[in-house]
């Protein structure tokens, strides 16, 4: 339940002074003192998949927390930003109202009103109105290099496809599919790392692609296969041990059928 004596005004006061005394030249913490734009970079990425894990966990009760920790990384940013003269939180903030205002006319101006998929059409029109202003061209232009890759991969085609570059059907991407895995079984014999991680991306890019056009998220299928497998072989291990043995003790074909059976069970 939210805090009924908590004002965000208050709080995001407080969390700015905390991040200005952690940052004070004399007296504040000798490890965040010495943090940079770079260094920090990778823990904003960090608590922005923790954020991810807890929804997708339906951890509601740890979600605030994981969201202060992100929200903790703009202040972060904000703070280093400040101290060189290059903005400060209020800009940030300005920015992102600005920009939520000018994408949603039909909410705050006087344009028509939308339904999803004309929101997301217009929402798209505009970022590449402002890729235009700022003289950036390209259909390409804007996907962040360090997204994760299969999420680069499905921003990378779905922008391609706007301009017609795309297969017509989840049919025929599987046609590419089978012609990626013969390319890859043809350069096992000679096992090279350069041409087999060439064939092994080129596979992963056109899985991601199959994702797009049947409208999935290959990042969450990722993901739910990662649970499934852990999931199974966690119990598999546990059905192993409960019959006093561990793994190294088993062959592969015992944890093949402790696999198997675990598959069964949850069918059932």
């Amino acid at each position: 339940m939210p805090d009924p004596n908590a004002s965000a005004e208050a709080e995001l006061r407080r969390l700015l002074d905390i991040m200005a005394a952690l940052r004070d030249p004399e007296t504040g913490c000798p490890w965040d003192k010495t943090q940079t734009f770079a260094t920090i970079a990778p823990y904003t990425i960090e608590e922005a998949y923790e954020v991810a894990d807890a929804i997708a966990q339906r951890d509601f009760a740890a979600l605030p927390d994981e969201l202060g920790d992100l929200l903790f990384q703009v202040v972060y940013y904000a703070r280093m930003a400040e101290e060189a003269g290059q903005f400060a939180f209020a800009d940030i903030a300005k920015s992102i109202n600005d920009k939520m205002v000018r994408r949603h006319p039909h909410v705050f101006g006087d344009a028509a009103a939308r339904d999803a998929g004309a929101q997301t059409a217009a929402w798209e029109a505009q970022k590449s109105a402002e890729r235009t202003a700022r003289s950036q061209s390209g259909a390409l232009v804007g996907v962040p290099v360090g997204l994760p890759a299969l999420t680069r991969a499905l921003k990378l085609t779905s922008r391609a496809a706007r301009v017609g570059f795309d297969w017509p059907d989840a049919d025929q991407v599987l046609v590419k599919l089978d012609e990626e895995v013969r390319e890859l079984r043809a350069e096992l014999p000679a096992a090279d790392p350069i041409r087999l991680t060439d064939e092994i991306g080129d596979l992963l890019f056109v899985l991601a692609n199959l994702a797009r056009k049947l409208k999935l998220d290959p990042e969450t299928c990722l993901r739910h296969a990662n649970d499934k497998f852990s999931r199974r072989f966690n119990a598999m291990e546990q059905a192993i041990e409960a019959e006093g043995k561990s793994l190294s003790e088993v062959s592969l074909d015992d944890m093949e059928a402790g696999w198997q059976q675990v598959k069964a069970a949850e069918k059932r």
